[in-house]
């Protein structure tokens, strides 16, 4: 079929005859288009006219506008900055986060040295160094040897003021914890914050199993050890063991371990006799044992063991009579260790009695036939006789052999 060659349109004849002076017009050419789509338009027209009017939004009280326009504007602003409790907010939120790690992290580490320690059914007491006792003919004791300086004692054979002193100073609520006092650890931190004097957090049980079973380093390591020996020792022990435990082997200075051997050590006295001035001194000796030696100075002593009176005082151990009484009173003047000749006839029984039963392995009493009053009076005739006439003797010094 050969193409078109001209774009012409032709219009149809229908069979007809068709003049080429014919006119016609097409949808271009009309003014007003299809007439259907007109006439569907005006009929979407008429439709639209006959329509109720649609109802038009009531306008709104401009006050109310404003009122709704400031709450919602009060309400941004709370959800943006989180309002006046968006930083105490914030401060919680992180202070539960750095606590829950904090204990994630301590935790961990009582676990890490936790068991690095024995198993817990190997920890046993370790025995208690022997003491040896001393004894004139009336029973009264011419001197104590061993480590420890003194004997052990009963709790109910102390002096009632002795632990009162040293659990009010110490370990006020002794009684009330399982071996870690968190009350007194925050009290302790917060005097160290505010420049107070600086205290420890230290239970008595933390004290005991310290002296026990560990060395005196300061590190992390040991204060984790020394909390999970205090819990053992408070399961397997009494408050009042573990307080007798403790008050029989705490060192008071000058080489006195012990209640028996320091009240013996400063004021010639059994535990069993001091009195309450005499017991705030020896538990003020714990914080300093040398620097608060009533020996070296008398004045430091007093001062610390007016401090312990209080404490006794505000925990109830006394009342305010017994503390008037007690403050009025002088300070004790501390003994000599080595006052006194007997001590020399004490170191022949020593070492008597270590050629008869070798070193003793417990507490060991030794009655003698010296008589200290007789031993005294020697004593003392021999001291007159070399102060009239020593000159005349050329002697210095004298001995007494009974």
């Amino acid at each position: 079929m050969a193409a078109r060659k001209s774009d012409k349109r032709v219009e149809p004849s229908f069979g007809g005859s068709q003049d080429k002076d014919d006119f016609r017009l097409d949808a271009d050419d009309r003014i007003i288009g299809n007439g259907r789509s007109t006439r569907r338009a005006q009929k979407a027209d008429d439709e639209y006219d006959d329509l109720p009017p649609r109802k038009t939004r009531k306008q709104s009280d401009p006050s109310n506008d404003r009122d709704r326009s400031s709450r919602k504007a009060s309400s941004n602003r709370g959800g943006d900055n989180g309002g006046f409790f968006a930083p105490l907010k914030r401060l919680v939120y992180w202070c539960v986060v750095l606590s829950i790690w904090a204990a994630i992290g301590i935790g961990g580490l009582v676990l890490y040295y936790g068991a690095q320690m024995p198993s817990a059914s190997s920890w046993t007491i370790p025995d208690r160094p022997p003491n040896m006792k001393i004894t004139a003919t009336d029973g009264s004791v011419i001197a104590n040897r061993g480590t420890t300086g003194g004997e052990a004692l009963a709790l109910e054979d102390m002096s009632p003021y002795l632990p009162q002193a040293v659990m009010s100073i110490e370990d006020r609520r002794f009684y009330s914890h399982f071996g870690v006092d968190p009350l007194g650890l925050a009290r302790a931190f917060v005097n160290n914050l505010t420049g107070q004097p600086i205290q420890g957090g230290s239970t008595i049980t933390q004290q005991l199993a310290k002296n026990l079973f560990l060395s005196p380093d300061r590190t992390f390591e040991r204060k984790i050890q020394e909390v999970l020996l205090s819990f053992w020792l408070e399961t397997k022990f009494t408050k009042d063991q573990i307080l007798a435990m403790y008050l029989n082997r705490v060192y008071f200075g000058a080489n006195a371990y012990g209640v028996e051997a320091a009240s013996r050590r400063y004021f010639n006295k059994s535990a069993r006799d001091v009195n309450l001035g005499e017991a705030a001194t020896l538990a003020g000796l714990l914080k300093a044992p040398s620097r608060l030696s009533p020996a070296r100075d008398p004045k430091a002593a007093e001062e610390r063991a007016q401090v312990v009176l209080g404490t006794m005082r505000e925990e109830g151990y006394i009342t305010d009579s017994d503390l008037k009484t007690a403050m009025a009173q002088p300070p004790s003047n501390a003994k000599s260790s080595w006052n006194g000749a007997q001590h020399y006839a004490a170191d022949m029984v020593v070492d008597e009695v270590k050629r008869l039963i070798g070193e003793p392995k417990v507490d060991v009493v030794v009655e003698t036939t010296v008589d200290l009053r007789l031993e005294e009076a020697a004593e003392k005739a021999l001291k007159d006789v070399l102060t009239k006439e020593g000159g005349k003797l050329n002697a210095s010094q004298a001995a007494l052999v009974s």
